[in-house]
């Protein structure tokens, strides 16, 4: 483990200072000092854990995940090495605000929401608990985007966060490989009487390889995440090295493949591009896989599984499967039954929603044109499949079209993932049981064994040990620093939910926490918000499902209330909202426009006496969570019940004391099961329900239009009211005209219920911290080194190199 004092910091921050030309050093120079010293330690446990894992013989995990949002990485690596405190208290002898320092850091545009952080949070996991894991993704030049927020419109800007050097990254030019799109594929026998395939006129790309070090807590272990960075081919065809623009038309194309994360599908080319990132990622991958499976182990790859399993999240890597039987059978000669072997016991799949985005599909002439090999693999797959089910479940033979990977001339890659792989999960108790018995109910019924649960988990150090370390400190002088190594002995704190001593300790933190977020938001809006109200808190995508716009309804119905009664007696409230909207999205960006179109409202009527303020925090990313986070009196996880596959951001709010109002939906009835129902705010339909009214057909949105007074307001409100001169039409429309597809009008009069027991709750603020007690102490549960270990366990069978 790293050990420096105070000094010797400050002496190796001074000697990398007097190498330049002046000691005015900015806090951009700082930062990459402090990154040089930092990645000395990294650079030496990096070789060692690759030594240890090598001659260890350990079977390893590798993670495939279009996304991994790590978020800025110093502030983590100095507490990771126990250096953080050592590292502040030098900044500070050196005149440098230490978080200026770490502020210096660009956020890797590497993830888009809840799917690339828990990638991230296993990551840390995984390396924290020495289990040996790479995570596989694509290095992209520009992230999903930059949000500005003009005239309260979503406005997109290119997300550059390459265009400095990143200092975490190492570019491994030896390990690049060349991956083949399109031409031509034919089909003949090998010197083994097996099929096998030769290609023509293929456009060719080289991947080369960044890796960024995952460091372990306090232990020298050291993971790697592995980026795929696309470039060109040096030696290309005459054509195109006879004509200048052509090449440069060439190098554009190829450059795009690796150029911003989740390129617009909505044409054809941005479907292709799309596709073509998912193959570059998997045969990249797949290629260093087999090299380190080669290197360490055998050249025999029968038995590849033994030593090496495929964590698939979602359905974006799911053409790592049949690109692997194209290379055992192509390249390896492996017979069809051969090769089939190794990939049904190599691959798991994580499945995360049973939203149809997720669900992806892909048209047949599309796979057949940029894979041509890999679509006659799945069409045989599919024979294969559908003969099985014919055969061996009559029962099923009419679902055939509905179980086949090959269907209405589109490939599905949901089918493809779990037919192939050796587990299927789902990510919370809730959503597993809807896969099991409703969505993939006839899969399930074929594979019984296939489908486990794992729930979703945060890493606890960086979501309550780093960015809320008075809270961390807090809770290890009560019950010492254990839970940080163990996070389910945060159940100790139990004993203490009525100590009204700690609990006024435990809301001075929170408060204090509040004061931070109240000068940031200032400082960010010039709003100025009161540090003694109510902290209601929704920060995650923009969707409909995810129903912010109940939560707007909400604020406009209070706000009337209040409008109408000035004195009207309700605690002060701060809705705070973070959110981007996928860039093609109107609706999610009309919801947008919305909130900041009743903030302008509110936030400037002087008769309501500052009761109530609405801000919404502009480009929403991991080290804008790290500031919201702490200071959440209310989180916001409402959506439509069965939606929501798991959520994170209510473990991360509920490990850091704030109070849930939400549906029965996701990791939200895990969390209720252990706190009690009386320990959050449950409101609104069951997912049973939902899935009556869907099959029943029996919802209309517009009898409840009809007969509560304070919908036909609030919508009117937006057809022709106060808030009609933005034109909010369509959201009126989409709630009438299209029935309320996700009941934002049925649970309308439930959650206004559940806000004003949050109302009168918070008025006892010693009932209320206990109440936050005891979220924390059961927040343990969802640290991600439960879930890691439970996937080590139950699908990896990978053991930890303590």
């Amino acid at each position: 483990m790293a050990s420096l004092t105070v000094q010797q910091f400050i002496n190796k921050i001074e000697e990398q200072r007097s190498l330049k030309e002046t000691n005015a050093a900015s806090y951009k120079e700082i930062y990459y000092i402090v990154c040089s010293i930092l990645n000395e330690f990294i650079s030496e446990d990096w070789k060692q854990t690759s030594d240890q894992v090598r001659s260890s013989m350990a079977k390893r995990v590798y993670y495939i995940s279009m996304e991994f949002l790590i978020g800025s990485l110093l502030k983590n690596n100095l507490l990771h090495y126990n250096l953080l405190t050592v590292c502040n208290d030098a900044l500070l002898e050196l005149g440098f605000d230490p978080e200026k320092v770490y502020e210096a850091e660009h956020d890797p545009g590497l993830g888009n929401g809840g799917l690339g952080r828990l990638a991230a949070c296993f990551l840390d996991s995984m390396a924290s608990l020495k289990y040996p894991g790479i995570g596989c993704g694509i290095r992209y030049r520009y992230g999903l985007f930059e949000q500005k927020i003009i005239n309260g419109y979503q406005t997109e800007f290119p997300d550059d966060w390459l265009k400095e050097i990143y200092p975490w990254e190492l570019r491994k030019d030896e390990d690049s490989v060349v991956i083949e799109y399109g031409g031509n594929a034919s089909l003949y026998n090998n010197e083994s009487g097996n099929l096998s395939c030769k290609y023509s006129g293929t456009e060719k790309v080289r991947a080369i390889p960044y890796d960024i070090p995952i460091v372990g807590f306090r232990n020298q272990f050291i993971n790697t995440l592995r980026l795929w960075s696309a470039e060109p081919v040096l030696e290309l065809n005459h054509a195109k090295k006879d004509n200048y623009y052509d090449h440069l038309e060439y190098e554009k194309q190829i450059e795009q493949i690796s150029g911003y994360l989740y390129p617009d599908d909505s044409s054809i080319a941005g479907k292709k591009l799309r596709l073509k990132q998912q193959y570059f990622l998997v045969a990249a991958s797949l290629r260093q896989i087999l090299n380190d499976y080669r290197e360490n182990h055998s050249s025999n790859y029968h038995l590849l599984y033994e030593k090496v399993v495929i964590q698939i999240n979602d359905t974006h890597p799911t053409l790592a499967i049949p690109e692997l039987m194209r290379i055992l059978m192509d390249e390896e000669q492996f017979s069809w039954s051969e090769a089939w072997n190794v990939v049904e016991n190599l691959f798991a799949y994580t499945n995360h929603t049973i939203m149809s985005e997720a669900l992806e599909t892909w048209p047949v002439w599309m796979v057949q044109e940029i894979v041509p090999r890999l679509y006659m693999i799945i069409e045989e797959m599919n024979e294969r499949f559908c003969l099985y089910i014919f055969y061996n479940h009559p029962e099923l033979r009419h679902k055939i079209p509905q179980l086949a990977i090959i269907a209405d001339d589109h490939v599905h890659m949901a089918r493809l993932a779990i037919v192939a792989s050796f587990r299927v999960n789902g990510v919370a108790k809730l959503h597993t049981e809807i896969l099991k018995t409703k969505e993939m109910r006839s899969f399930h019924s074929v594979f019984p064994g296939k489908f486990q649960n794992k729930t979703n988990g945060i890493s606890h150090r960086r979501w309550l040990l780093m960015a809320n370390p008075t809270l961390a400190e807090f809770i290890s002088s009560i019950i010492s620093p254990v839970w940080i190594d163990q996070p389910c002995e945060l159940n100790q704190l139990l004993r203490y939910s009525n100590d009204r001593e700690l609990l006024k300790e435990l809301a001075a933190i929170k408060l204090a926490n509040k004061q931070d977020l109240a000068r940031y938001i200032f400082k960010q809006t010039g709003i100025t918000v009161n540090d003694q109200s109510i902290f209601d808190i929704q920060i995650k995508r923009l969707h409909e499902y995810k129903r912010q716009l109940l939560n707007v309804f909400h604020i406009i119905y209070l706000y009337e209330r209040v409008k109408e009664n000035p004195n009207l007696n309700v605690m002060p409230r701060t809705f705070i909202f973070a959110a981007k909207a996928a860039p093609g999205y109107h609706l999610a960006k009309e919801i947008i426009k919305l909130i900041h179109t009743v903030a302008d409202i509110v936030n400037n009527d002087l008769s309501i006496q500052g009761k109530i303020k609405v801000v919404f925090l502009e480009n929403y990313n991991v080290s804008l969570a790290e500031k919201i986070i702490p200071a959440a009196d209310v989180s916001e996880q409402i959506s439509t019940a069965s939606k929501e596959a798991s959520g994170t951001g209510n473990m991360k709010m509920m490990m850091n004391g704030a109070l849930t109002i939400g549906t029965l939906d996701g990791a939200n009835l895990e969390m209720e099961q252990l706190v009690g129902k009386h320990n959050m705010f449950i409101f609104g339909l069951r997912s049973e329900e939902v899935y009556q009214h869907y099959n029943l057909g029996d919802y209309q949105a517009n009898e409840i239009f009809q007969t509560d007074q304070r919908i036909q307001f609030i919508l009117n409100q937006l057809h022709d009211g106060l808030y009609h001169t933005s034109s909010f039409k369509d959201i009126y429309f989409q709630l009438l005209q299209t029935n309320d597809p996700y009941f934002i009008l049925k649970d309308f009069d439930s959650y206004v219920e559940a806000q004003h027991l949050i109302d009168l709750t918070f008025r006892d603020q010693l009932k209320w911290q206990s109440k936050c007690l005891i979220n924390i102490a059961h927040s343990g549960k969802f640290s991600s080194d439960r879930t890691i270990n439970e996937y080590a366990s139950a699908i990896w069978n990978i053991n930890s190199l303590k």
